[in-house]
């Protein structure tokens, strides 16, 4: 079954806007300043911030690599590491699951597993739409998941009951961002950097690599 024909483009393009810096770091930089001024929440919240910071800068390397000196794998069909997949399982289950502290195990559980799913989701949603292949995806969410499992595992033992404009927050602004937002320049961004630090006045692109990986079977071809 074809994964495009489960939705509209617009909607794999709505979910996938759900993935970028610039909607999902504001939401959680709120929620991580509420949190951070609670003593028993604030190791949790510093160590995630600095995962997260990590695990974006591997991406922007890998992405840098690519755009710069072509370095990636087309056997793989890798350009670098999805950050919408990245971002998205860095961050969705662990804020679900901080802003579901105060209620039962069983509804923090749901929480983490939520953001599990809808970043799952938000990664088919850049396969989709063509912007990156699926080990670039998997990449993204791996990485990403490691972010979450370690601050999840962390903050096992710190429960800071969280007042409930805080959620009501996140989801307003969850809803109503990815539709009205302008436009996500980080890709641009990044390639300005790679194009800067590399010397070239214009980008490798994913065609370019798959043919340079064609080109010795070609010549072997007529040997």
């Amino acid at each position: 079954m074809n994964i495009a024909s489960l939705g509209s483009p617009w909607f794999w393009a709505i979910v996938g806007r759900l993935g970028e810096a610039q909607i999902l770091l504001p939401a959680t930089l709120g929620a991580c300043l509420w949190l951070a001024h609670r003593d028993e929440a604030r190791p949790v919240v510093v160590r995630w911030l600095a995962w997260m910071a990590a695990a974006a800068l591997v991406t922007t390397i890998t992405k840098v690599a690519f755009l710069g000196w072509g370095i990636g794998s087309a056997a793989l069909d890798f350009t670098g590491i999805s950050g919408h997949s990245m971002f998205a399982s860095a961050i969705y289950p662990p804020l679900l699951y901080l802003i579901a502290t105060s209620r039962s195990v069983a509804w923090q559980r749901a929480a983490w597993l939520i953001g599990f799913v809808l970043a799952l989701v938000i990664g088919v949603s850049r396969v989709v739409v063509g912007a990156h292949s699926w080990s670039e995806v998997i990449a993204g969410l791996a990485i990403g998941c490691a972010v979450s499992v370690s601050t999840l595992w962390m903050a096992r033992e710190n429960h800071p009951r969280v007042p409930v404009w805080v959620p009501l927050g996140v989801a307003t602004w969850l809803m109503l961002t990815p539709a009205h937002a302008p436009a996500s320049t980080t890709h641009d961004m990044v390639t300005r950097l790679a194009l800067k630090l590399s010397g070239r006045s214009t980008p490798h692109t994913r065609a370019e690599l798959h043919r340079r990986w064609l080109q010795p079977s070609a010549s072997n071809s007529q040997k």
